[in-house]
């Protein structure tokens, strides 16, 4: 993995992590990774292994190629028709949008399988 690589990927588990309001402390107590290396990953100073990946995709609920696909996050067409919706926001709203029907786009899978559960 490329420095560039490295630096894409701990970008992304970094806003995951902000985005669901869980601090270094939390994820390191629930991965056993430990913080600092959870802050040298997110500043793309260290590799992350697999199995550290996986232990977070797992604790942030979302599946592993999420951190690993580009960083274009608008390559999906519904995301695309929404974020042209969403053209009198700011930019930064249109960033918070985007990662929000992500997140949607992820939990939702495993809550639409409970509820199917509950209710068959």
């Amino acid at each position: 993995m490329s420095k560039e690589e490295m630096i894409k990927l701990g970008s992304r588990l970094k806003e995951t992590r902000e985005y669901l309001n869980l601090s270094q402390e939390f994820v390191s107590k629930n991965t056993g990774i430990p913080r600092s290396a959870i802050s040298a990953i997110e500043y793309g100073k260290r590799k992350v292994s697999s199995i550290e990946l996986a232990n977070l995709a797992k604790l942030y609920n979302y599946p592993v190629s999420y951190f690993l696909k580009e960083q274009d996050m608008i390559e999906d067409q519904t995301l695309n028709n929404l974020y042209r919706a969403a053209g009198d926001l700011t930019e930064s709203d249109k960033q918070e949008l985007i990662r929000f029907a992500e997140f949607l786009r992820y939990s939702g899978k495993r809550d639409s399988t409970t509820r199917d559960e509950r209710n068959g």
